[in-house]
């Protein structure tokens, strides 16, 4: 009896255990459901043999290309399936994958911003992935091999490298991307194997020349400058625009060159005990060498004896050349379109004025200069109007609306144009940007452009509801907010305005991070903004940003953002300033400057102020950290009434943004995500309540909690 009784028991125990097994499986319930999802946004494809969107145990029945360590999955090899559709936005909770391989698919969509966060080797090659590179690749230090060749992918690489030592192998081949190499390359001291062909960069590979490699392949790109000696014999480097003849020395302090897979060859040689040697003394190198110099410095002064001479009788020459006469600017026939026999200034562009610039000089960069090339002009691509889903307007449609562009109407000018307030029949109240003449090369480009503004959705990115192109003019016309801009609400408030509460700034800062991140990490291709500032962040009756100028970065000249922002806007990166390279980086940059304006109330740029304090960004920065100094920096429109702590998180964010080195500023993902934490434990009390314009002229209304 007792023998049966034993035998129920262990059978009762087996059953149970088994049945365990079968509710809970062999596989981690978190990464189990990842992996239902991945099978969902590839299309639940039939090759996925044992995969399923509902259930299942990956682990313990080897779903394909699946390994698991435990109840972990360790590594996704899907390479070589026909996969399509997308990797979804949840592979970042699959903590313990190490390999993560969905090479030569049929992706068509943009890299995920969430990854494995853990993996050491990553293939995404050929699957057809384009727009740019995620910054989160910045965060995986256990990361040995990346490889994102023969893809779409565009744009500059805004991925950090400083934290990805273990990188061996890096394959950025055959995509569309551009700008100059990262200088935080300089971290890869792990790095082998690098092939950096059939892209667009440009600049220099000096940032190259210290690394460890022993294969390097940089053909079919823009890189100008010299090929660094280290690199010589190991680099494929056709199809580029180098200078020819010997580089020139290193700047003083530049440590001495040492490269481990290189050097090794020439000690071998030199401690060969049967190497030849050289019948040359060392008395006999160094007359050599003495009359060498005498000999050149004695070519030199002819040289530039007879320079001096021709350059000043071309200078006579010059002077005595008659100016050409200037031609004044023809002015767009638009007669047929006038509504009423009078026709307001506003109506046309006023001729631009022509500076007379010398010639520039033509010299020799430093071996260690930034050197900033000119993209290639790529002739534009047809469009199919039927494709731009925007309303076509006609001029006769817009003059009638602004009453023939009525200074009156005037409501914003900009260095791409002015923005007129528009009233239609239906009684529609839109702003209408008309776009100088000068930033458009022809009728394409605009419609280009038209195209890719009107495919941008979110709710704080300003609605583009039509275009006109008539006549060599060129307009946009978006939705119209009576509210105004930040820029007005912070700095263009009169005495009976009420300024605007600490949570609705708050809330403000959020929405327009919101559109930035949208605008570079989720649109495809990313997009760069270039005119971040508080007057372009239009405010609805709620209070609700809304970002303008976004897709109209083609028309913003960089050199002119360069000299811009050195003659004091205030919101250029420290890059802008001094090459006039705008990038995604650089759009944080500008944002952090608008999030200080909300946070002291301040200007960007106040001539008026004192010298030190005449710059926001350098006044602000030091005191961003210091508690006690920055209570003094609040705006004091707040009067105080603000949560400590909440003003301590928002400066932290400011400082992260403006930081000088652009590797070290935030992805817009990381901003949003703070700034939602910051509004999640903000804990706003009674003291805190205030009201805020809901228009200018019309009924007050209380302010929104963020």
């Amino acid at each position: 009896m007792r023998l049966l009784l034993l035998l129920a028991v262990v059978l009762l125990v087996a059953i149970l255990v088994n049945f365990s097994s079968f509710v809970n499986g062999d596989t981690d319930p978190s990464d189990a459901s990842v992996l239902r999802v991945l099978y969902t946004t590839l299309n639940s494809p039939g090759q996925l043999t044992k995969w399923s969107a509902n259930g299942g145990d990956p682990c313990g029945e080897s779903w394909t290309g699946i390994t698991c360590s435990g109840n972990n999955v360790t590594e996704i090899k899907l390479s070589g399936l026909g996969l399509s559709g997308s990797l979804g936005s949840q592979l970042d909770s699959l903590k313990s994958v190490t390999n993560f391989d969905i090479s030569n698919n049929n992706m068509g969509s943009q890299i995920p911003y969430q990854l494995p966060p853990n993996v050491q080797r990553l293939n995404l090659a050929s699957s057809g992935f384009s727009g740019g590179l995620p910054y989160s690749i910045s965060q995986m230090t256990s990361l040995q091999y990346l490889n994102v060749s023969h893809n779409q992918i565009q744009g500059s690489v805004i991925v950090s490298f400083d934290l990805l030592s273990a990188l061996n192998t890096l394959d950025f081949s055959f995509n569309s991307m551009a700008g100059n190499l990262p200088q935080s390359f300089r971290s890869l001291t792990s790095m082998n194997k690098m092939y950096l062909q059939n892209n667009q960069f440009s600049g220099t590979i000096d940032v190259l020349a210290n690394l460890p490699l022993g294969n390097l392949n940089v053909e079919n790109n823009q890189f100008t400058g010299w090929i660094p000696d280290q690199l010589k014999g190991i680099v494929q480097s056709n199809g580029n625009s180098w200078i020819s003849g010997p580089a020139p020395p290193p700047p003083p302090g530049t440590p001495p060159a040492n490269n481990p897979n290189r050097d090794h060859k020439s000690r071998e040689n030199s401690s060969n005990p049967g190497s030849k040697k050289s019948g040359i003394g060392g008395g006999g190198v160094a007359g050599i060498v003495i009359s060498i110099l005498v000999v050149g410095a004695i070519v030199a002064f002819f040289i530039i004896k007879k320079r001096s001479r021709r350059s000043s009788s071309d200078i006579e020459k010059l002077d005595k050349q008659p100016l050409a006469p200037l031609t004044s600017q023809k002015v767009e026939e638009l007669k047929p379109y006038q509504i009423s026999s009078t026709v307001s200034v506003g109506t046309f562009e006023t001729p631009t004025a022509v500076t007379l610039r010398p010639p520039p000089i033509d010299r020799l960069k430093s071996f260690d200069e930034v050197d900033i090339s000119p993209k290639p002009i790529v002739p534009p691509k047809k469009i199919n109007t039927a494709q731009i889903s925007a309303t076509q307007f006609s001029i006769a449609d817009l003059q009638i609306a602004t009453d023939s562009f009525n200074v009156e109407n005037l409501i914003g000018e900009g260095s791409i144009g002015r923005v007129y307030c528009a009233q239609f029949d239906d009684g529609k109240v839109l702003a209408v940007k008309k776009i100088n003449s000068s930033a458009l090369q022809n009728h394409e480009d605009f419609l280009n452009i038209v195209s890719e503004i009107s495919q941008l959705h979110h709710p704080n990115i300003i609605e583009l509801v039509g275009y006109c192109s008539e006549h060599g003019q060129y307009l946009l016309v978006h939705e119209f907010h009576k509210n105004g801009s930040l820029h007005d609400f912070l700095h263009l408030s009169d005495e009976d305005s009420k300024p605007l509460a600490w949570n609705s700034r708050v809330k403000i800062a959020l929405g327009a991070a919101r559109a930035l991140e949208y605008l570079h990490e989720v649109h495809s291709p990313s997009m760069v903004h270039k005119n971040i500032k508080s007057a372009n962040i239009l405010l609805d009756l709620e209070l609700n940003p809304h970002l303008s100028d976004s897709g109209l970065a083609s028309l913003i000249n960089d050199a002119d953002q360069a000299l811009n922002h050195n003659t004091g806007s205030g919101y250029g990166a420290p890059e802008v300033a001094m090459y006039g390279q705008c990038t995604i980086k650089s759009d944080v940059y500008s944002f952090g400057v608008v999030m200080l304006e909300l946070l002291t109330g301040r200007t960007p740029f106040d001539s008026e102020r004192p010298r030190s304090e005449q710059s926001l960004v350098r006044w602000a920065t030091p005191q961003l950290h210091d508690i006690d100094a920055l209570a003094k920096m609040v705006d004091p429109a707040l009067k105080g009434l603000y949560p400590v702590k909440s003003i301590s998180r928002f400066a932290d964010v400011i400082a992260l943004c403006v930081q000088s080195e652009p590797e070290f500023r935030p992805p817009m993902s990381e901003v949003v995500e703070a700034l939602v934490r910051l509004v999640q434990r903000a804990n706003m009390s009674k003291r805190t309540y205030s009201i805020d314009r809901s228009s200018r002229g019309e009924t007050d209304s209380q302010d929104n909690q963020p």
